[in-house]
């Protein structure tokens, strides 16, 4: 888990560093420790790339919600955010509900993403997921971003890298 958190972090530097047009794709990405997360996105908040939820974004993953600025997220029809209580393991090894670690959680979300949550019964071990049409309002339509970027660009496509991070390690598709 370590050595993927610094996988990803390495990523996010080299990224930053070397082009400032990319974009970052998260998809299928299960969360982890809630710390390693904070650190990665506020790297990537400090780089200003737009970053792309494209499937699952899980657990310490909806982090993203509160770190990235809405103005540099979006969503696509396939994204998917996981919540549930933040957990840590006891001396067996079982998990246990975090209070603190939830109370970060909480802390750090939007008001309209702890609005929501709320509403489908608050943070438990339970998973509940946002998606669909309950993203509106909370993150932006990728979509409209595509028509935007048509109609700026007298509808010529506009290619640019992307680097997708899915399971919690990132790679590079060209």
């Amino acid at each position: 888990m370590r050595i993927r958190g610094m996988v990803l972090c390495a990523a996010l530097l080299t990224a930053g560093v070397t082009s400032a047009s990319a974009e970052m794709r998260i998809a299928e990405d299960r969360g982890g420790q809630i710390g390693h997360y904070l650190q990665n996105f506020a790297i990537l908040r400090s780089t200003g790339e737009h970053v792309v939820i494209d499937g699952n974004c899980l657990s310490a993953c909806t982090l993203v919600l509160g770190v990235i600025p809405r103005s540099q997220l979006c969503a696509t029809t396939r994204a998917r955010f996981g919540f549930h209580a933040a957990w840590m393991p006891d001396s067996s090894g079982r998990p246990v509900t975090s209070t603190i670690g939830t109370r970060a959680l909480w802390n750090i979300y939007p008001a309209a993403v702890r609005h929501w949550i709320n509403r489908h019964g608050g943070l438990s071990r339970k998973m509940i997921f946002l998606q669909g049409h309950d993203l509106d309002g909370i993150v932006q339509s990728c979509d409209h971003d595509i028509q935007h970027a048509h109609a700026r660009s007298n509808r010529r496509v506009v290619h640019r890298p992307v680097r997708y991070i899915a399971g919690n390690a990132a790679s590079d598709r060209r």
